[in-house]
């Protein structure tokens, strides 16, 4: 049987610590991925349900979005993974029993661990205005609730429907149909919060918002830079490819503040001798400071113009635009300034430029490490300039490769789960469904809190994700929701912002990736699209966790049918029915999911959606090529007695889901409340290993924000750079620090100073 999830909050701030780990995975992995999953499922669900993650007849892992290769391997998933699959899969119950004993303010008290123990959530539950507590509610009348609030409205631009990475392609597309068709783009999503500068600067410069290589790319690469990531932690599967590459020949350069076990050494679980030798991945490690990617990748350029041979003239010349406008700003680039930017060494750099220059076909991936800083587009844009000097975009074997964190989020955006959707699709939305969509640009998740905080938003509704614990500014963030007159969460468990409530709230729950979904019409299934722009089939296996849930689509469809009544004459009915006939209007409205049924019937595994950079070397720009640009070199400033701080997930913890209270890897045990700094700077600042402290962040105009009681970790992180883990640490980002262009929280690159905590 599977354990009672905890009954007292644990205690997160007296961690254990131990050295750091130089070795992912291997069957420390194994056991604890394990023996998690029996405590929450018990041995016979476990056998059952893991056997059939990320296969093709099975779900969609629900954690991160790494693809998978056609043939798999019987154990498809990795620890983290495990872990994302046992907590859905849990056999913890959150009753309404549970909640009648358990008040909102005293949810409120409790920790993000404690919350997500508890298990599934059984039963829709309503905490009207002036109540203390959740109490069962029917369906139906929850649909009016949110009727009444929506109609009431004085515009559509008052409500706002966030979306979650984890909701399929029909749920997604559902929201996003329903959103418009009342009146509204205000459709902020998770991408907003990571990979919108991805989107931002590739949109800009080769015409797509997303990556262009695939698995086969990886394994071909002669040069693999993975930048701004942990993939030992955030999706382990990616070592596996890592590994693959590197057997056939190719090499890692690894560009991070902080030494990651899974870059180091990959034990691989899947083979005796993985698990017993392992490989090393990394070739380099540039132990970059926080936020200097920018010059580095500047520099980089400049040398490779230098170089004779080393440009693609002929790829140049045919196929980019903006050269010499880039060209002269990359060779103004300065080495004394790209050494103080990035604390890197001149012998480091050329090391590394030396690798470049032998590589016929280089790949460059990265993720939040590159992506949350103020200057974060104009870092991934030089990223790309990199590429296109060596003609390293639409060739076998190279490209560029964000890899996003949450299984479905690319697919979320592609389904038009985007607050400035194009022209070109709201057109073919409203032709096939004979509505007029609005035009003007909605909210994104930051202008959303925005819009909360000053009573422009009055209705909040979210499809999954935990948008409280998510979001910067958490004092900030959680006063402007209170604002609402209602919100609603669609989820599978308890998170924080179920504890922090509108004047009305509701928590509507749902099936998950492992639960089976009947209608009259039969077993329905959904989709996904991963880091690669592969789309397949997600069918879950287990019972649902309560005969009280709905899924996605159900809850989209009757909240329309709700809201819209008789003046709709979108079928809803019938896509809740039946999700076949979801994705038939899908594939007349989204180009690249033509004939989507018969497609997936004729590839179990799924299919590429097209990419014209990768497949034709076209690119979709308002030039019509791939576009170099030039920005001025950004990188954070430090007054002396600081430090520059990023946030980051421990490996117990996948977004603000935390699984337990240890992060492995980095040698911590039983806490959370940790701040890794560099043994040097600890002790130029006047803190030993062990002493407690409270982050204090300063910004330019004058505020500051604190997070009390964080132990402080000697750790060899670059000099002059600090790492703690969120979302404790989302109060001290303000959430008007956003990157240029994109918005998204500038959450990695935070100048803090370290004051004793007043009770140690």
């Amino acid at each position: 049987m599977a354990s009672k999830p905890p009954a007292g909050d644990p205690v997160q701030d007296a961690p254990q610590v131990t050295p750091p780990q130089h070795a992912a995975a291997g069957l420390p992995a194994v056991g604890h991925a394990l023996r998690m999953s029996r405590r929450q499922m018990g041995v016979s669900r476990t056998a059952r349900t893991l056997l059939k993650v990320n296969q093709k007849d099975g779900f969609d892992c629900p954690g991160c979005a790494w693809p998978e290769g056609d043939k798999r391997h019987v154990a498809e998933f990795c620890e983290n993974g495990a872990k994302a699959v046992a907590e859905e899969a849990t056999l913890r119950r959150v009753t309404p029993e549970f909640l009648a004993a358990h008040p909102i303010a005293d949810l409120a008290t409790r920790s993000g661990y404690w919350l997500g123990q508890q298990g599934r959530i059984t039963q829709p539950v309503y905490a009207a205005e002036g109540a203390d507590r959740y109490e069962p509610v029917s369906w139906e009348r929850a649909f009016e609730i949110i009727a009444e609030e929506l109609t009431a409205l004085a515009s559509p631009d008052e409500a706002v429907f966030y979306t979650s990475g984890r909701t399929s392609n029909e749920a997604a597309f559902l929201l996003q149909l329903f959103a418009r068709e009342f009146g509204t783009n205000n459709l902020p999503d998770c991408s907003n919060m990571c990979h919108e500068s991805s989107g931002s600067a590739l949109t800009e410069t080769i015409g797509i918002g997303k990556g262009s290589v695939s698995l086969d790319d990886l394994h071909r690469a002669d040069l693999i830079v993975v930048a701004g990531q942990n993939p030992g932690t955030n999706h382990p599967r990616m070592l596996s490819a890592l590994e693959k590459a590197k057997a056939s020949g190719a090499r890692i350069i690894s560009v991070n503040p902080l030494p990651e076990a899974g870059l180091e050494r990959f034990r691989n679980p899947q083979t005796p001798q993985g698990m017993i030798r392992g490989a090393a991945l990394t070739d380099l490690f540039l132990q970059i400071r926080i936020g200097g990617d920018q010059a580095l990748f500047r520099l980089l350029n400049k040398l490779i113009l230098e170089t004779e041979g080393a440009v693609d003239e002929d790829f140049v010349r045919e196929h980019t635009h903006g050269f010499e406008e880039f060209a002269a700003a990359a060779r103004a680039a300065d080495w004394d300034e790209t050494l103080a930017a990035t604390g890197l060494r001149r012998d480091e750099i050329e090391s590394a430029l030396r690798m470049v220059l032998g590589s016929r076909r280089t790949i460059v991936c990265w993720a939040m490490g590159l992506t949350q800083h103020k200057h974060s587009v104009a870092t991934i844009r030089e990223v790309v300039n990199f590429l296109l000097l060596r003609g390293d975009i639409g060739r076998p074997g190279s490209g560029v490769c964000p890899v996003r964190g949450h299984s479905n989020v690319q697919g979320d955006r592609t389904m038009g789960i985007f607050e400035r959707p194009s022209a070109g699709f709201l057109d073919a939305l409203d032709k096939e469904f004979r509505i007029v969509s609005p035009r003007h640009h909605g909210l994104d998740v930051v202008r959303a809190i925005q819009a909360l905080r000053d009573g422009k938003a009055k209705v909040f509704f979210a499809m999954g994700g935990n948008f409280v614990g998510a979001t910067p500014d958490t004092e900030v963030t959680e006063a402007a929701v209170r604002r609402a007159r209602l919100t609603v969460h669609v989820s599978t468990k308890l998170n924080r912002s179920h504890a922090v409530t509108g004047r009305r709230a509701l928590i509507l729950p749902t099936l998950g990736r492992t639960d089976k979904d009947v209608t009259e019409s039969g077993k329905q299934f959904v989709t996904v699209e991963d880091s690669m722009g592969l789309v397949h089939a997600s069918r879950g296996n287990l019972p649902p966790a309560s005969p009280h849930l709905l899924s996605e689509p159900a809850i989209v469809a009757r909240m329309a049918r709700a809201v819209l009544g008789g003046a709709s004459a979108t079928p809803w009915e019938e896509f809740e029915r039946d999700y076949a006939t979801i994705r038939d209007r899908i594939a007349r409205v989204v180009p690249g999911f033509e004939d989507f049924n018969a497609r997936l019937a004729a590839n179990p595994g799924g299919f590429a959606l097209p990419h014209a950079p990768r497949d034709e070397r076209r690119f979709p720009t308002k030039t019509g090529k791939a576009n170099f640009t030039a920005a001025p070199v950004e990188y954070p400033e430090v007054p002396d007695g600081r430090l520059l701080l990023q946030t980051l997930r421990s490996h117990d913890q996948y977004n603000t889901t935390i699984y337990g209270l240890d992060d492995r890897y980095r040698g911590i045990r039983g806490g959370r409340r940790v701040v890794l700094v560099h043994p040097e700077d600890a002790r130029e600042l006047g803190f030993a290993d062990g002493a407690y402290t409270d982050l204090v962040s300063e910004w330019k105009d004058g505020t500051e924000r604190r997070a009390p009681g964080f132990r402080v970790v000697h750790y060899p992180t670059a000099r002059g750079c600090a790492a703690a883990y969120y979302p404790e640490t989302n109060v001290l980002v303000p959430l008007d620090s956003t990157a240029d262009v994109s918005n998204t929280p500038a959450s990695k690159s935070v100048v803090v100073r370290l004051e004793q905590s007043p009770s140690a």
